[in-house]
């Protein structure tokens, strides 16, 4: 991880930190008392509040480090190569053809232990 992020912080970082829990909390209790109030427009201030306690925990020393973690993990997904759509196709249909094998089989010794079970108990 090149992540050039200060490991200890601000000395506001636990502030912050109580502010996103408090944000996060009256999210909930807001959306409890105004349970009667159109889902629509609780969904809105949900959506705000939760962009406000995101926008307040990426100023934390954590916060930074997780946003500079998810920018290298979107850049390594470019990186994959991707398989073609036949080539998907393809080792689709070999586990599909394996899985009936491997069931048959376990049906099969099944079936043999039961009869074998069945005749020796009567």
């Amino acid at each position: 991880m090149n992540a050039k992020v200060n490991p200890e912080g601000s000395k506001f970082d636990a502030l912050k930190w109580v502010v996103v829990v408090a944000v996060v909390a009256a999210g909930v209790v807001g959306n409890s008392i105004f349970a009667d109030q159109s889902l629509f427009y609780r969904v809105i201030a949900l959506l705000v509040l939760a962009m406000v306690a995101g926008f307040v925990s990426l100023q934390t020393a954590k916060g930074k480090a997780f946003f500079s973690l998810f920018k290298e993990a979107k850049q390594e997904i470019r990186k994959v190569v991707w398989p073609t759509r036949q080539e998907t196709l393809q080792t689709t249909a070999i586990v599909v053809v394996v899985v009936l094998v491997v069931g048959l089989m376990l049906w099969g010794l099944d079936s043999l232990l039961s009869w074998l079970v069945s005749g020796a108990i009567g």
